[in-house]
């Protein structure tokens, strides 16, 4: 019994030093995190383009949420689409991970849990930003492009055809919609 109650007492000043070392890690990151590429897309999008070779017409809404730490993205098939279009509804979460050094983008979607078990990782290069997503059928690029000039953005996704060879899977232009 006395060696129990002594192993009790060697372990709360191990638990202790444990959680006072993880306070640093924990205070950094819940600091704001700021990107002045992803900052573009916050707001209001029109987004028009391709999706498998059918047109798609969706509306995008872009905010800051959860401490600063994600952009959280909707899209969602505008109502002004065309009756026959396909329905489609996504919440992607775009982070960064100041440890690895990339970005993160996390994307739920109508097609359910099996393909959102998958993150996609990515890096900037000037003004874009290339996921890869490491899916269980093959490996799938999401591209983000923000071009100044014309204040909008380019969502470019491609995969692996049953060649090897890279395709189109979606080509998407984001511009401000008109007031």
């Amino acid at each position: 019994m006395k060696s129990s109650s002594i192993r009790i007492l060697n372990f709360w000043p191990l638990l202790a030093m444990f959680l006072l070392a993880l306070a640093p890690a924990r205070l950094a990151a819940q600091t704001d995190w700021h990107d002045d590429l992803v900052d573009h897309m916050t707001g209001l999008w029109k987004m028009e383009g391709s999706v498998m070779g059918r047109d798609a017409h969706h509306q995008v809404q872009a905010e800051w949420v959860l401490n600063h730490q994600f952009l959280r993205i909707y899209e969602k098939t505008s109502a002004e689409a065309p009756v026959d279009e396909h329905k489609y509804e996504a919440t992607w979460f775009l982070g960064y991970d100041p440890v690895s050094e990339r970005y993160v983008l996390h994307l739920l979607d109508v097609f359910g849990a099996r393909f959102s078990e998958t993150l996609g990782y990515g890096t900037r290069d000037g003004d874009a930003i290339r996921f890869v997503f490491e899916y269980p059928d093959g490996p799938f690029h999401t591209s983000f492009r923000w071009t100044r000039e014309t204040n909008s953005w380019q969502w470019l996704m491609e995969q692996k055809n049953k060649e090897g060879k890279w395709t189109n899977f979606a080509d998407l232009k984001l511009v401000r919609p008109s007031r």
